[in-house]
Order: structure tokens, then C-alpha cells, then sequence
């Protein structure tokens, strides 16, 4: 199996994990999402830690946050990615994995105006269409349900400005990812500390807690720190074995499959609006992969143009 066809199928894989991951957190929808998080937080670290001791690569780690502008940056990441956990936890424990879906179909085209934003990227006609129409889909939606998608736009803000964040990190996705739990833990540990030890309540009042007093809630809690880190593991190893073109292709199944799950498993609503604005959606995706696919099949021509040049002289 040549290494390209391994990448292809580390993406799926990736892809139909986070694709089908709603319905592991509609196992602990009882638990409140601060805990969840808390609890995703911690193991999350213990499994990065485990592959990265077995790597022999502990040392990155240390290395990278013993830079300051590193260490900001992940700092910066950390928050980031976990109000994006948190989010995303809250979207299922409210019956809103639906509105998650958009978020996540909509962050290749909210990445593309960022980009345009801080770094100065030019917008192509095709991407400029992609982008006006996403826009119509969520203007649609906020127009027919009369609330705007917060949810869907705020995971793909959330998820987009980390992206952003993340190109100014000297590190691979794993180091990196595992410095910022390593962040985020001790916030973690105070927290299950406070629930436990001091009797912390909801903000309703309700009793928090739950590890320890249910064998499956607890290893529920548990299995989440690989069910972060194992897809994020397959990505890295696709993402350098595959071009970029099929990476965002593929990706496009965690959405949908989330939609799937939604409005298949969960019985989610979705209201002639929702059928309005998804195809629009759906149309400005198809737009921006074709001309993504196109610039990458051109970019690579050039360049094995500009090398054959090179020999020749």
C-alpha cells in the first residue's frame, strides 16, 4: 500500500471519528459540559503524553513552551481550541449538533477571509462566490429562525482564528496540540478540584461530580482524552502523505456525518430554512473544492516545470 493511499484513508478515518464523536457526547449529556471539558482536558494529556514518551519526543515539548513567543502563541491556542471543545460539548447537550454541522462546513470558507485578513491573501473570483454564497446560507438561516446560528458561527470563528494562531507555532500538530493541554490542565485540575473537594454546584445548583460514582460515566470520561488525540494523530500522519486538496475533500465528512447523526439519530428540526440554506452552503463548498483542487493540480505542474527547467540548464 503505496503511502498515499495510507494518508487517504488516515483522513477518513480521522474524519468519521469526529464525524460520529456527537454521539459519545450524547452519552454524557447528563454531565455538565465545564466537567466534560475538564475531564477531556486532562486525559488528553495523559494520551499525548504516553505516545510522545514512547517517541522519545517529551523534549519538544519543553522546548517549545521555553520560548516566550511560543509560548504565547500556544497560550493564545489553548483558549482557543478549548472554548471550541466547550462549544462544541454545549451544541450536543442542547440538541444543536445540526447547527455544529454548519459551523464546521462553513470554517474552510470563514478560514479563507481570515487569511485574506492577516495575511493578505488575495480573494479569487471563485473563492469571493464561495464565500458570498456560505454568507447567503447563514443570512438565510438567521432571517428564517430569526436568531443568528451563534453555534455554527462561533465554532467556526473559534476554530479559524486557532488556525490562524497556529501558523505562528514552530511545531507539528501533535507537539504543539499537547503543549496546549498541558496549559490548560492545571485550570482543569482546579476545577474537578473545586467539584469535588469543596462542594462546587452548577450554575443551576446542580451537584457536580460525576467521576468516581458510575464505572461507565468514568471511563466515558476517560476514553475522551484518545478520542481527541487519536484522529488529531492520523491527521498529522495524512497530512504529510497526501496533498492538501485531498485533505480538505475528505474532511468534509466529519460535517456531514455530524448532519447525518442530527438529523438521522438525534431527530433534530430542520425547517425549510435549514433546507434553503444547507444546499447554498453546500454549492459554495463545491465551488471553493473544485477551484482548490485546480490551484493545486496548477501549482504543482509549476513547479514540476520550473524544476525540469532547473536540470535542463
Amino acid at each position: 500500500m503505496s503511502d498515499g493511499t495510507k494518508g487517504a484513508i488516515a483522513v477518513a478515518v480521522a474524519s468519521i471519528m469526529w464525524g460520529l464523536v456527537p454521539i459519545y457526547y450524547k452519552l454524557l449529556a447528563h454531565v455538565p459540559p465545564l466537567e466534560v471539558l475538564a475531564h477531556r482536558t486532562i486525559w488528553s494529556l495523559v494520551f499525548f503524553g504516553l505516545v510522545l514518551m514512547v517517541q522519545r519526543r517529551l523534549h519538544e515539548v519543553r522546548a517549545l513552551l521555553s520560548r516566550p513567543s511560543d509560548l504565547a502563541a500556544i497560550a493564545a491556542a489553548a483558549t482557543l481550541i478549548s472554548c471550541n471543545w466547550l462549544l462544541f460539548i454545549y451544541s450536543v447537550q442542547i440538541d444543536r449538533v445540526t447547527e455544529a454541522s454548519l459551523g464546521y462546513y462553513i470554517f474552510p470558507l470563514v478560514s479563507v477571509v481570515l487569511g485574506m485578513v492577516f495575511y493578505r491573501e488575495t480573494l479569487k473570483p471563485a473563492q469571493a462566490a464561495a464565500v458570498v454564497l456560505a454568507a447567503a446560507g447563514v443570512g438565510v438561516l438567521t432571517w428564517g429562525l430569526g436568531a443568528a446560528p451563534w453555534i455554527s458561527i462561533g465554532l467556526a470563528l473559534l476554530f479559524g482564528f486557532y488556525g490562524v494562531i497556529k501558523k505562528y507555532v514552530n511545531a507539528g500538530p501533535v507537539v504543539s496540540v499537547s503543549a496546549e493541554v498541558l496549559l490548560l490542565v492545571p485550570l482543569a485540575v482546579v476545577w474537578l478540584w473545586g467539584v469535588h473537594a469543596q462542594g462546587w454546584t452548577g450554575l443551576t445548583g446542580e451537584t457536580l461530580g460525576t467521576f468516581g460514582h458510575d464505572w461507565s460515566d468514568s471511563l466515558l470520561l476517560i476514553v475522551s482524552g484518545p478520542l481527541t488525540a487519536v484522529p488529531l494523530i492520523l491527521f498529522s500522519y495524512a497530512s504529510r502523505r497526501v496533498t492538501m486538496a485531498t485533505v480538505g475533500l475528505v474532511q468534509y465528512l466529519n460535517p456531514t456525518l455530524q448532519f447525518l447523526v442530527a438529523t438521522v439519530l438525534f431527530a433534530e428540526p430542520f425547517t425549510p430554512w435549514h433546507a434553503i440554506a444547507f444546499p447554498l452552503i453546500w454549492v459554495a463548498l463545491a465551488i471553493y473544492s473544485v477551484w482548490a483542487v485546480r490551484h493545486e493540480r496548477s501549482a504543482r505542474r509549476a513547479a514540476t516545470s520550473s524544476s525540469t527547467v532547473s536540470t535542463t540548464t
